[in-house]
């Protein structure tokens, strides 16, 4: 099988991740372009890769029978990068959010289906093993009828973080803070075990602390689902460090959850007992990215050789972003948002 030629569109940060995992499953991809707007980043991500040429424009791989475009660039260029390749047949994974406005995310989901390509959203958390051990128990039926959720996650994000950036902290390019950044991915976990569609949200945001950002970097909120499932979430980015996230999803038999990675499970008639065996993954750079983006990218890649659904797809990777935009405009108006 001929490998997927790729382009790595936004080589910061998260490009270390990216190029481990490219050089991990060499036998899969051949990484043709490495592209940032910044000369000197896409020169280091390509010098890893033969053959693999730095660009500053992604407008420059569009026709240069590219296979897949991985998208990492700042929130607010996910959507119109996606679009303008999607629409030149090229298949998009693109990291979270997905876009910064619902409108730009559907019409991402369009694109994708009038273009028969494949889109698909990283939530590379919801590939732990753990987390995939509890939505089988969940789907099973185990804990019974799901009551309640919650999840709670207090980051640090200082003033250089921001000041290092000339796109985080800002509405208009980052698409808000602590939700939209570092709590979408519990909020993710914890809608996709509860496996039912919101009913309504209500929330607030706050700048408690950051003076120097203009989004929050705080959150409370209240969603209710429609199988009556009430999830409280809470999330804040001013503590002292990166304090492993916790999960809880509570139901009439019982109980299960996550802190950080290690699942737990606590079900009538048996003991309480942990999910340790991890997750074969890779480890590179921040614990709170885990280990999964591999596992989901291989999947990804799966999908597309083999023409079969991809698992995170669009329409996947929307729901969060549905339940952070219904936050946002619920702190905004002082009421209740209906779904």
């Amino acid at each position: 099988m001929s490998k997927l030629r790729i382009a790595m569109i936004g080589c910061g940060r998260i490009g270390e991740m990216y190029k481990e995992v490219f050089k991990t499953i060499g036998e899969q991809v051949e990484v043709a372009y490495a592209v940032d707007t910044k000369p000197e980043r896409a020169e280091e991500f390509s010098e890893s890769f033969p053959d693999c040429k730095a660009v500053t424009d992604y407008r420059e791989c569009l026709d240069k029978h590219i296979d897949v475009f991985h998208i990492a660039t700042p929130h607010h260029l996910h959507a119109p990068i996606a679009i303008d390749a999607m629409k030149h047949k090229i298949n998009v994974l693109t990291e979270k959010p997905m876009a910064i406005e619902l409108k730009d995310a559907e019409e991402m989901i369009k694109v994708s289906e009038e273009e028969k390509v494949k889109l698909g959203v990283i939530f590379q958390t919801r590939y732990v093993k753990g987390c995939m051990e509890l939505k089988k128990l969940i789907e099973q039926g185990k804990l019974g009828k799901i009551v309640s959720a919650r999840s709670y996650l207090s980051w640090s994000r200082t003033e250089d973080y921001y000041k290092g950036s000339d796109w985080k902290g800002t509405w208009d390019k980052e698409g808000g803070g602590v939700l939209i950044d570092q709590a979408i991915h519990s909020i993710d976990r914890v809608q996709w075990l509860i496996g039912d569609k919101v009913e309504w949200v209500e929330g607030n945001i706050s700048t408690r602390y950051h003076k120097f950002i203009d989004v929050e970097d705080s959150s409370e909120a209240l969603i209710k689902f429609n199988n009556g499932c009430l999830y409280h979430l809470f999330a804040c980015n001013y503590y002292a460090y990166d304090a492993p996230i916790e999960i809880e999803i509570v139901g009439e038999k019982g109980k299960v959850g996550l802190k950080q990675d290690l699942a737990w499970v606590e079900l009538e008639g048996q003991e309480h007992y942990e999910i340790t065996d991890g997750y074969d993954g890779l480890s590179v750079g921040p614990d709170y990215w885990g280990c999964s983006h591999i596992t989901q990218i291989k999947d990804y890649y799966n999908s597309i050789e083999n023409d079969t659904p991809v698992y995170i797809d669009g329409k996947e990777g929307i729901k969060a972003l549905e339940i952070i935009k219904g936050i946002y405009s619920s702190s905004k108006k002082g009421e209740k948002i209906y779904f």
